[in-house]
């Protein structure tokens, strides 16, 4: 899909600032006012970003020129959907720089992505007795599945810790290591602390040891550059909607040799080769993994997301998301009472934080009257609530389109929250 002019107008080389304005401008429902005529501020795009015209125009687009099933019909819109679609998956491997569009599963997000692993992979090659390493600052997503994987295999679950500073303990972890090991599971940026982890010396430590390692990129490949050849990742899993695509979506990387040895993960029409009365063969890669009608117009528009995250820059979008950041924490720390987990020097823009005397679920309602949206609660990852030694926090998390005003009017409507509940009313 073409960018628009707007878009066009922000494509730029080289170390300039990133035109927010212009960003914003892509954005309708971002101009909203709510609650008696106060802007709209979106601070909660790690559990689900917005969505730039060009997307939206590109799920128009699909259902009212070319609605049709994929893989299937011999008519003009049969093939142009399934042309738009596999267009889809030679971008998307081209994002993330994958060798090939065989690499390329398309899902429902990062969820099912790494069920389709925990599924197919671990069930064939976790054993009695072998172990599955995974970090203290993993999303659910990246525990519970492999969680149940141990204990169908009576295999083990072994936790790397997380240091003080919300950094991961690496000598603990490389100490886990050993012949059992066989694969490690791990964030490549918190949802909750913004820590970025080194993905690559973990994956280079994990391949010394034998093991295969999986990379939860769904806070990661929204908001910089991510290559997996580099990283040297088996298995990558993301998802459309916090990237600025559309929900229902999302993408497992992995290794041709790997998905070529993994079972199906779901059966029935169109992952299949040939089918007998008594047995079936499987489709070629990835349609192995791809059984039924897929969500067409949603993998559409998630391309078209990748195309504008492109136009715009993603290492200028980086850049910005670190300077804001930066500027968000200084600002929150300057408010009485107010802590901020986390302080690894390699971070992104999720902030957790609690506010002394107000529940987290509290606060987000007192500044959601305010017009700013946040997110409360234990995030998806108790464990690591467990370790801050919170049952729950409050986040901030920032994208592109987010502007230094927009955290004045958060520090703003938590000091007004800090006065409102210290009397009681």
């Amino acid at each position: 899909m073409k960018p628009s002019s707007t878009t066009e107008k922000k494509t730029r080389s080289g170390k300039q600032p990133l035109d927010v304005d212009a960003v914003r401008g892509d954005f309708p429902v971002l101009h909203q006012r709510i609650y008696d005529d106060k802007p709209l501020a979106y601070l909660d795009n790690a559990a689900t970003s917005q969505k730039p015209s060009q997307v939206i125009r590109a799920l128009v687009e699909y259902y009212e020129e070319y609605n049709s099933n994929v893989h299937r019909a011999l008519h003009f819109m049969g093939d142009k959907a399934t042309a738009r679609y596999e267009e889809s998956r030679a971008s998307t491997a081209r994002f993330i720089n994958a060798p090939g569009v065989r690499n390329i599963v398309f899902t429902r997000g990062t969820t099912e992505s790494i069920n389709l692993v925990a599924y197919s992979w671990g069930r064939k090659f976790v054993g009695e007795g072998d172990e599955i390493i995974v970090t203290g600052m993993e999303h659910h997503s990246n525990l519970v599945p492999w969680q149940i994987l141990a204990a169908e295999k009576n295999a083990k679950i072994r936790m790397a810790s997380i240091r003080e500073d919300g950094t991961l303990d690496m000598d603990e972890f490389r100490g886990m290591l050993s012949r059992r090991t066989r694969i490690v599971a791990v964030t490549h940026m918190s949802n909750v602390l913004g820590t970025i982890n080194p993905v690559r010396e973990i994956a280079s430590e994990a391949r010394s040891a034998g093991a295969c390692i999986l990379v939860d990129g769904a806070q990661s490949v929204p908001h910089f550059p991510v290559d997996v050849q580099d990283l040297d990742c088996d298995f990558m899993a993301f998802s459309s909607h916090k990237m600025c695509g559309p929900t229902g979506a999302g993408v497992l990387y992995a290794r041709e040799e790997l998905l070529e040895e993994m079972s199906p993960f779901l059966s029935g029409g169109e992952m299949i080769s040939k089918v007998r009365d008594d047995h079936s063969t499987w489709a070629e890669l990835p349609y192995k993994f791809e059984a039924g009608t897929p969500n067409i117009a949603d993998v559409i528009g998630m391309a078209a997301a990748m195309e504008y995250l492109e136009s715009v820059g993603l290492e200028e979008i980086h850049r910005h998301e670190v300077e804001l950041t930066h500027h968000a924490i200084r600002r929150l720390e300057e408010i009485p009472g107010l802590k901020v987990f986390g302080r690894a020097p390699e971070r992104g823009g999720a902030i957790s934080f609690e506010v002394d005397g107000i529940h987290p679920h509290d606060l987000s309602q007192y500044v959601d009257r305010e017009g700013v949206a946040i997110r409360a609660g234990h995030l998806c990852a108790q464990p690591l609530m467990r370790r801050l030694g919170v049952s729950a926090v409050s986040r901030a998390s920032l994208y592109l389109y987010n502007r230094p005003e927009e955290i004045e009017q958060l520090a703003e409507a938590i000091l007004k929250a800090g006065k409102f509940f210290s009397h009681g009313s």
